[in-house]
């Protein structure tokens, strides 16, 4: 039998191990942001307290994934890009958020194809990010 091609159906979302996969991520990655002093510029962007961050990611992890759409149910609509424009974030702010999740991607005991796939999907919407604060922010 085949495996579910990722990104199809909750593919994506059983690979990640649904909601509680998507949480260890989560910590992970808020984590090593905290641990990695070259990310600090990329944390003072976040509160203190990430809790609600943490929550807010992986509820947008799940339904972006295939999963329940919980950010929607949880916090109603949002459009990614244009939230995340009221800050000045560059190529460089995005790298560091990349390799914080690429490295809380690899901590999880996932399948490498999907680590990959995951990685690779998750560029498409920091690019965006950069784009709208590059238009919001042409200075910075």
């Amino acid at each position: 039998m085949n495996a579910p091609t990722y990104g199809t159906g909750d593919a994506s979302y059983q690979a990640a191990g649904g909601i509680d996969g998507l949480r260890r991520l989560v910590d992970d990655f808020y984590r090593l942001m905290d641990e990695t002093p070259a990310a600090a510029s990329l944390r003072r962007m976040h509160p203190d307290d990430l809790s609600g961050s943490r929550d807010k990611l992986a509820c947008f992890l799940s339904g972006w994934l295939g999963g329940p759409r919980l950010y929607s149910e949880r916090y109603g609509s949002i459009a990614i890009p244009s939230f995340h424009a009221q800050w000045p974030i560059d190529d460089s702010h995005s790298a560091l958020w990349l390799g914080c999740m690429a490295a809380a991607i690899a901590l999880q005991p996932w399948p490498a194809d999907f680590a990959d796939y995951l990685l690779r999907q998750l560029r498409v919407p920091a690019e965006r990010i950069v784009q709208a604060s590059r238009n919001r922010h042409p200075q910075a």
